[in-house]
């Protein structure tokens, strides 16, 4: 069986003999639609004492998730040390948790992070969770994109856009 988490789109193939043990990806809530069978719609049941199951499955299963983030986790009390300080040009994802296409983001922002692997370094951080630093910088909605170098703001990218548009506002920023 291959199953996929709708939060990050990683899959995992399993023996139907054995249940699909995955780790949590961290942006995308543990409900009953957060996987599904590939090439097939399956409801699930879930109950805490019992956990999530498949129909006619005897066995629950944990539903986690293969994703293994790249941006690391920025706060209000990091901001300064691993934004304004930081020695190389960095990438911000503001993000909420309950914000869809920030998940589609998240990919992007992972992927750019390992293109981009010791000239540029990227970080998410959780507009609710610190609203002081979304203010600061006069996010109004997610997700959005802030490139900074020395310090100083250089480029935003406001809303989903296509990896392209990233790519293009990176190299803007590397190249000054």
């Amino acid at each position: 069986m291959a199953w996929t988490c709708a939060g990050c789109h990683s899959t995992a193939t399993f023996s139907s003999l054995y249940p699909p043990v995955l780790q949590d990806c961290g942006f995308s809530s543990l409900r009953p639609q957060t996987l599904r069978l590939l090439n097939h719609p399956t409801r699930f049941s879930f109950s805490h004492q019992k956990g999530y199951r498949l129909p006619q499955s005897p066995s629950p299963f944990t539903i986690l998730c293969l994703r293994d983030p790249k941006a690391m986790v920025v706060t209000g009390k990091s901001w300064d040390k691993l934004i304004l300080n930081s020695d190389v040009p960095v990438l911000v994802e503001f993000y909420a948790s309950w914000c869809g296409p920030c998940r589609m983001v998240h990919r992007v922002i992972d992927e750019i992070a390992m293109d981009y692997s010791g000239r540029l370094k990227c970080f998410v951080l959780n507009a609710d969770d610190d609203l002081e630093i979304a203010e600061d910088y006069e996010i109004k909605a997610v997700p959005v994109v802030l490139l900074f170098k020395n310090g100083e703001k250089r480029e935003s990218v406001i809303g989903t856009m296509p990896k392209e548009f990233y790519v293009a506002a990176i190299e803007r920023v590397l190249s000054t």
